[in-house]
């Protein structure tokens, strides 16, 4: 298959190029700074000779966005609903154009666009969406305003030769340098991946390979169309998640953390506090009712076999080199 990944270049990009690729297919993948063999260049905003790219394509699989490791300021948050809203329509445009449009239109989306709860899961079907709950930052309704916004751009594009699936995606682990694991893994290196402001909060999460799995699962699903949250199905608060990182590494003791020290690990880390306190309490709901297979359901499992390929990477050796 010709699969063509706008904003392909990040982390998630990488892993699906590299996966799809291995498989045999054809991967475009459309940046704003094309260096590579197979990738072509577009502002994400504004047709132009790269539809030419979608034209014929079998898949669009969209992850463009600016990245969320930003300190959220009210130009960063402006930046990011602008560059996912723009991109989104401008996809839909050259798919709507497009002589032979491909068949399905991956869109990224985020679990972000749930409420912050601990109470109970948020599904597809019986999740809350957020941006009105009691308690938590009033900017934490700007993120989910985003991921409205993303989905509706998808929505609302007149592709009717093609199907539409928004991917309402938690974080993606992969040893990759720079990605979210690495991040975590970091700092529980260090000693500090403790709870955080008690740790109750969950976190959503799912591991590259099922993360690949599941996307070439929807390109092939003809019944599927709409929102799917890409998340393992077994989310886990905080303090959990960081003790089997630490146990998986091999560091006994994670330092906890209040908000305020939060606030400023944040800031040191250029970041933002919404993504360490926000319970992401997500899980797979129609990827589990299509009989979907994660290979990866549980964070301990999937912390050994992430762990030890960072180990094989960097010549870790013995927990006791670290």
């Amino acid at each position: 298959m010709k699969i063509v990944i706008p904003g392909g270049t990040g982390q998630v990009g990488g892993v699906l190029k590299r996966a799809l690729g291995a498989a045999g297919h054809e991967v475009v993948v459309l940046t704003r700074r094309p260096r590579r063999e197979g990738e072509v260049a577009w502002d994400g905003k504004t047709l132009g000779p790269w539809a030419e790219a979608v034209d014929g394509s079998d898949v669009v699989v969209n992850l463009a966005g600016r990245s969320v490791s930003c300190r959220y300021t009210a130009a960063n948050l402006r930046d990011m609903m602008d560059s996912r809203v723009d991109s989104a329509r401008v996809v839909g445009a050259a798919i709507a154009d497009a002589a032979r449009p491909p068949r399905v239109w991956l869109q990224m989306s985020t679990a972000t666009v749930y409420a912050h709860r601990l109470d109970a899961p948020n599904d597809e079907a019986t999740g809350v969406i957020g941006g009105a709950e009691a308690g938590v930052p009033d900017y934490w309704a700007y993120s989910v305003a985003i991921a409205k916004a993303w989905e509706r751009a998808q929505r609302q594009a007149e592709t009717p030769a093609t199907r539409k699936v928004a991917l309402r995606s938690a974080m993606v682990m992969s040893p990759d340098p720079g990605g979210v694991f690495a991040v975590l893994l970091g700092l529980a290196r260090l000693g500090l991946g403790g709870p955080v402001a008690g740790g109750a909060q969950y976190v959503s999460w799912i591991h590259e390979h099922d993360f690949v799995r599941a996307v070439e699962f929807l390109m092939d699903r003809e019944d599927i169309t709409g929102p799917v949250n890409l998340a393992a199905p077994h989310p886990l608060p905080q303090r959990a998640f960081m003790r089997a990182l630490r146990s998986a590494w091999g560091v006994p003791v994670g330092l906890p953390a209040t908000k305020w020290m939060a606030e400023i690990g944040a800031f040191a880390l250029r970041s933002d506090t919404e993504l360490l306190l926000k319970s992401r309490r997500v899980v797979p709901g129609r990827l589990t009712r299509a009989d979907f297979d994660f290979r990866y359901p549980r964070w301990p499992q999937a912390a050994d076999e992430l762990v030890r390929r960072v180990r094989e990477r960097v010549g870790a050796g013995s927990p006791a080199r670290r």
